[in-house]
């Protein structure tokens, strides 16, 4: 008889909080985003709650927006990822440890041997969140003028996964023999030269880094519009997404899972996160009370900045308590733009309204209540197709994630619906996911 489906919890851990004003909230942590003492911290309460993943979403430059909203936006600074999530691996044991890097402005060389140090420090922990980069603002940081068109920058994430993943199979899993007696280090036979040459990218390899002990690090992918959703269906292990409502997150699972047969991929080795924000309280008024203090901290011009990045337009320049008017194609998420238009518009909402909305929590998935309201939402999205868990998104630290490990991980693990402890190791064998084989040396 097949194991009861249990939840993954992945836990979205920069800037602050999703939720503009986090830092301003009482007890919270402003600092949080760049300080290691309090990231050890909430990383280890999280390993304590048996999460699958610690992950931290990265750009390659200060947000765009303006100056006002900017002074105010704890976003402006924080750790690179592939610089802090090793020093985590060395305190922590189980956690996953995620990291976003940009297809876009990086190079694959560079973004496998990073991925692959990680794997090997965390003793195969490592995820790699394929994204291309949605800040306009990057291209000027690696010398362009002008953004990368969203279609060419799909086209260079795919080609960039194919020689990436081909960069960690360099090495047959028994290519070191570091036999000291014959002084033979590894086997010439057991290393691949990659040698590709494709219409975005060219690299010769092989990778100067052992194969990952996961094969490859967990591919985690962020993107919910067309093209995100089929290159996820393709290439991802994990996708985070964002679904406001369950029969937004059923059509969603349906649609990216229905994809992965023509690619020849089992439907249980994608699993699928919308971004989950949780205020849990003793009591549902006190639950609510804690959300209504929180917005009551969100500056206007930190709300309409937010919706403008996610619009790709500046909000500022409308009528705030008009209609959002129409919305011209950027080079901004597609996903994003056509979600936040399509609520504006079935809801009659003013630009003011949608802006609160989406500095609130981003316009995001909310759950807010006691652990069993809580727990009872996360089930039903679990039991009817909904998702396979949750990136948690906490409203402040540390006092948001403590509220959330302390009260409702006990009440699913209650349900039978979240571990009690950690099935494996590795990321992979805590998600279930199997282990690919090396495409050069089989197996």
């Amino acid at each position: 008889m097949p194991e009861p489906r249990r939840l993954r919890l992945g836990a979205f851990m920069r800037p602050v909080s999703i939720h503009t004003a986090a830092w301003r909230y009482p007890g919270a942590w402003a600092d949080a985003n760049f300080s290691f003492p309090h990231l050890k911290y909430l990383a280890q309460t999280l390993e304590r709650g048996f999460f699958d993943a610690f992950f931290m979403a990265d750009h390659q430059a200060v947000m765009n927006m303006p100056m006002e909203a900017l002074k105010r936006s704890a976003t402006v600074t924080s750790f690179d990822p592939l610089t802090l999530l090793p020093a985590l691996a060395v305190v922590t044991e189980r956690l996953g440890l995620i990291a976003t890097a940009s297809t876009t402005y990086n190079e694959p060389y560079q973004v496998a041997r990073r991925f692959a140090s990680l794997d090997h420090i965390s003793n195969g922990r490592a995820g790699w969140n394929l994204v291309t980069s949605g800040n306009p603002n990057e291209a000027m940081n690696f010398g362009r003028d002008e953004h990368v068109a969203h279609a060419d920058r799909y086209r260079r994430a795919r080609e960039f996964y194919d020689v990436v993943t081909g960069l960690w199979d360099s090495w047959a899993d028994d290519a070191f023999l570091r036999d000291q007696e014959s002084g033979v280090f590894f086997r010439p036979e057991g290393m691949h030269v990659l040698n590709h040459k494709g219409a975005e990218l060219s690299v010769r390899g092989p990778l100067n880094v052992a194969r990952p002990i996961q094969g490859w690090p967990v591919i985690v992918q962020a993107g919910s519009s067309e093209a995100g959703r089929e290159i996820a269906a393709e290439t991802a292990e994990m996708v985070f997404t964002s679904q406001a409502s369950l029969e937004q997150g059923r059509a969603f699972y349906a649609d990216v899972k229905g994809r992965m047969g023509r690619y020849g991929r089992a439907a249980d080795q994608l699993l699928i996160l919308p971004g989950c924000f949780v205020v849990v309280g003793a009591t549902e008024s006190e639950a609510r009370e804690k959300k209504a203090r929180l917005d009551s901290l969100v500056n206007a011009e930190s709300s309409i900045a937010s919706l403008s990045v996610q619009l790709g337009t500046d909000a500022s320049q409308f009528e705030l308590d008009g209609p959002l008017p129409e919305i011209p194609e950027t080079n901004a998420s597609k996903s994003a733009r056509e979600r936040l238009v399509e609520k504006a518009r079935r809801e009659k909402l003013t630009v003011r309204q949608l802006a609160q909305y989406v500095g609130g929590s981003y316009g995001s998935l909310e759950m807010i209540g006691t652990p069993v309201m809580i727990a009872d939402e996360m089930e039903a999205w679990l039991r009817q197709d909904g998702s396979d868990g949750f990136n948690i998104m906490f409203p402040f630290l540390p006092e948001g994630l403590e509220d959330f490990v302390d009260t409702v991980v006990p009440e699913l693990q209650r349900r039978g619906i979240f571990r009690t402890a950690y099935e494996g190791r590795t990321l992979r064998e805590n998600l279930g996911l199997r282990r690919p084989g090396n495409r050069f040396f089989g197996g």
